[in-house]
């Protein structure tokens, strides 16, 4: 969740955190700090609030120095406040530390700490370990930082400096990702490659388990018992402008009009529209072996989960295999039904997901073979799984996942039409879908057209206090997204139900103030929809559609109609989920939200 820098080389330290840190704000913080040795002794500077605030305190008193670490921090011990900010220090102030995670036994070892002499400043897990470093130093960092670990339960991305030990960063991963950025006479830490992508390209993907031992010429990876590891040298494809703006007034609105293009670059090379089926390499999966799958289940968290609803859907009605989508929060807590047949699909737009990881890392111990459908090229996820699909969505750097979500359905999709080509769906019905697929960037440009229309509804909505969201079939998961993209980034209470279910609770919200969007694309429920909309009218309640043609059975009962193409039901949620974006989007805007941090969020959650 949260973001970690480090640096050591020739160039001033205190620039490089500060653009780290900056590059890292989509991810979401509430306060900031840094740690830097000075040639001799850590000096640090904290705020809570916005990095603004750290380069104001660091104007007004400065830092200098060629090696240092810095943190933006999201709160989970203790409340956003300059105590509680990133990095800790000792007790004699010579450990610095920065941190994410959690460290689950922290209270007894404060206790512990506390006997020995040892006094705490913050709420915070991590001073803990900064004074557990300290309790065990005996000349080496790197030594006291394994014998710290041995005694710690959590999850940990771990960056620690020591001016008894000085020159040098030693970091630790278990849980929460971490990367070494290789430069020429200069090396960096990061949480996150956008962090560092200014100054190299070359990265050292850590595994868990991992200790990195720093220095400005060299680093070496080690073990919990100090044995050398050999990790490879990444190299970041992407570009430094793809992280940018690109005149769009938030991230989350470029990306929204980056959508025919990534929904482009997921099928690219994949869609074999002769054959009506899909190639996709990296499953790692033998003809025999798709064949042998017995069961699927898909694990997600969050728009995932609901991407993951659409999928669960397109396999069984094209493959007949039966599907089960779990949150995964949940999987490895219910003791799920997994054979050596069975498939466990895991859905993860960062590759980082906690909750998600864990699922996959369960579901592998029980038998089952694994997939990672993620868009982070060499994130935890990817590296673990048994196969996999990256989406080539590009950087999603807003906070709310948008050409992420409809990368995944799309990919999904791809996946669906290769298994169900393998069992018995013939080529016709391959090549229709095949078609149907190859239009869709086309299709989200013509929706896109409508952006100024939906920008109009959003402002007769913005002073709303709650939305309902009804759809039913493939587009219930739809009005699922639609209600959590509301409520995630304009703090608008959402709900999204299937449409029948309505009448078994929710209808009782509506009058003439709830506005109910409706997904309503010319479906194969299409008129069971209809009759929906008609039990809201008839109370009054404020309607606004998405349609895919123009339908008799609708006049009268629309107060605002989004015209989405029509396609093959399985991909509407694609079409659909555009104009929904959108829509939140200049809700949003209109309330003054901050659009692309929306308070409260992270863009990975990597604890539990």
């Amino acid at each position: 969740m949260c973001g970690i820098i480090g640096y050591l080389g020739p160039k001033d330290v205190v620039p490089l955190l500060i653009e780290g840190l900056k590059r890292m704000e989509y991810r979401g913080y509430d306060s900031a700090g840094v740690a830097v040795y000075d040639g001799k002794t850590l000096n640090t500077r904290r705020t809570p609030g916005k990095i603004a605030k750290l380069e104001a305190a660091l104007a007004a008193a400065p830092l200098a120095g060629h090696v240092g670490i810095g943190h933006t921090r999201w709160a989970t011990h203790g409340p956003p406040t300059e105590k509680n900010a990133h990095p800790h220090r000792s007790a004699d102030g010579t450990v610095a530390v920065v941190h994410n995670g959690i460290i689950e036994n922290a209270n007894a070892l404060r206790s512990a700490l506390q006997e020995l002499g040892y006094v705490f400043t913050s709420d915070t897990d991590t001073e803990v370990i900064a004074h557990l470093i300290q309790e065990l130093f005996d000349g080496s960092l790197e030594e006291a930082l394994l014998a710290a670990l041995s005694k710690i339960e959590g999850t940990y991305g771990l960056a620690v400096m020591c001016d008894k030990d000085p020159n040098k960063i030693v970091a630790a991963r278990k849980g929460s990702p971490l990367l070494i950025g290789v430069g020429v006479g200069e090396n960096f830490l990061a949480s996150d490659p956008s962090a560092i992508l200014a100054h190299t390209r070359q990265v050292v993907y850590l595994d868990d388990g991992d200790i990195a031992v720093i220095e400005r010429d060299s680093y070496r990876v080690i073990d919990a018992h100090a044995t050398p590891m050999s990790r490879k040298v990444d190299r970041i494809l992407w570009d430094l402008a793809e992280i940018e703006r690109g005149g769009f007034d938030h991230f989350m609105l470029k990306e929204i009009f980056e959508q025919p293009t990534s929904v482009e670059n997921t099928m690219r090379g994949r869609l074999i529209l002769d054959d009506g089926t899909a190639k996709l390499g990296g499953l790692n999966l033998s003809h025999d072996e798709l064949l042998h799958i017995d069961n699927v289940i898909i694990t997600a968290c969050g728009t995932s989960w609901h991407s993951a609803l659409i999928g669960e859907m397109m396999i069984e009605e094209l493959c007949r295999i039966p599907v089960e989508v779990e949150y995964a929060s949940e999987f490895r807590y219910k003791n799920p039904i997994v054979t050596d047949r069975t498939l466990c699909i895991v859905m993860s737009q960062s590759g980082e997901t906690a909750d998600t990881l864990a699922a996959m890392r369960e579901a592998k111990r029980r038998g089952a073979r694994t997939l990672g459908f993620v868009n982070v090229v060499g994130s935890t996820i990817a590296r673990e799984d048994d196969g996999g699909v990256y989406l080539h969505a590009g950087p999603e750097i807003g906070v709310a996942s948008t050409k992420a979500f409809t990368s995944q359905v799309v990919a999904l999709a791809l996946f669906t039409l290769k298994l169900a080509r393998k069992h018995d769906l013939s080529v016709v019905r391959g090549r229709e879908i095949a078609q149907a697929m190859h239009h869709l960037p086309d299709q989200i440009r013509t929706v896109l057209e409508s952006a100024k229309a939906i920008e109009t509804i959003a402002e007769e909505f913005k002073d709303a206090t709650n939305f309902l969201y009804l759809g039913r079939g493939y587009s219930f998961p739809t009005a699922l997204e639609g209600a959590l993209k509301l409520k995630e980034i304009s703090y608008i209470h959402a709900e999204g139900y299937p449409a029948a279910e309505m009448k078994h609770g929710p209808i009782a919200l509506i009058d003439e103030e709830m506005p109910v969007v409706f997904v309503a694309p010319h479906d194969a429920v299409f008129e069971k929809v209809v009759s929906n909309i008609q039990e809201v009218r008839a109370r009054h309640g404020r309607t606004i559609v998405i349609t895919s043609r123009d339908e008799p059975n609708l006049k009268g009962l629309i107060d605002y109609e989004i015209r989405i193409p029509e396609t093959l039901d399985m991909l509407m949620p694609i079409l659909a989920a555009v104009p929904l974006q959108l829509l939140a989007y200049y809700i949003a805007v209109k309330r003054g939200a901050n659009v692309d941090q929306p308070r409260n969020l992270a863009k990975s959650v990597t604890v539990e």
